[in-house]
């Protein structure tokens, strides 16, 4: 009786594998031609009628090809997330610290006017699939300086604190927007946002793709924080 429902759970498994890999060529394809039409005559008309419309025109035109652009980053969000279910994953000794260097480097070249004290403490090495472990510190870093924005001069420091079983508790704390306690849950619901688009640009699934990547570990993953208090997030991948 075991062997024939493990049997029958297995196939229900490969099923829906199969109807993921579906959706997502759906989307990767289907979705993305009528998207690219869109943007495409938007352009032509910018370029070669634009002396027939007046600014509201141009605007509106403007408009609806920064939709389309912003469409096409939810679809290579959702793809991103749908194979993080789907790669078979090699873990493997991996130093976080230097990843999270080459990170907050690369942030700072691209907003060279901001000032942010970037801080690493603790044992920083991790047992994971490395190409994961970088797009997972990719996230949290990338929240953590993009919500730091607004201060005159931010903190963000990454750690790790040792368990009592050998694994590690790293976290990633800023001091920047912070959010209300009661919705931290939802922040991990892919395209959940606590704050407006204007305010703080992005897709919506950082913390999406982290809580995937810290699951496929077997770890596990929490965030915490405050209006104007900054936020921290905390993750465990499993023994080192």
């Amino acid at each position: 009786e075991l062997e024939r429902r493990v049997q029958e759970r297995t196939t229900e498994l490969r099923s829906t594998l199969s109807e993921l890999e579906s959706f997502s060529y759906s989307v990767s394809h289907d979705l993305r031609a009528p998207l690219r039409g869109m943007d495409g005559w938007s352009q032509v008309l910018l370029e070669e009628h634009s002396a027939s419309l007046d600014p509201a025109g141009r605007e509106i035109l403007q408009r609806i090809r920064a939709n389309c652009s912003s469409m096409s980053r939810l679809i290579d969000g959702l793809l991103a997330l749908s194979r993080l279910s789907r790669d078979e994953i090699a873990p493997e000794r991996v130093d976080l610290a230097p990843i999270a260097r080459e990170i907050i480097e690369r942030l700072r070249a691209a907003e060279p006017e901001r000032e942010v004290e970037f801080l690493l403490s603790g044992d920083l090495h991790a047992h994971a699939d490395p190409r994961l472990a970088r797009t997972l510190v990719e996230n949290l870093l990338g929240n953590a300086w993009k919500f730091t924005a607004r201060k005159p001069r931010a903190h963000i420091e990454f750690y790790s604190v040792p368990g009592p079983t050998g694994e590690r508790t790293f976290c990633v704390r800023d001091d920047g927007a912070g959010f209300e306690s009661e919705h931290s849950r939802r922040l991990f619901q892919p395209f959940e946002r606590l704050h407006s688009q204007a305010e703080f640009p992005g897709s919506g699934i950082g913390l999406a793709t982290v809580q995937r990547i810290v699951r496929r570990h077997g770890g596990d993953v929490r965030i915490e924080g405050a209006p104007s208090a900054g936020a921290r997030v905390c993750f465990t991948l499993g023994p080192c």
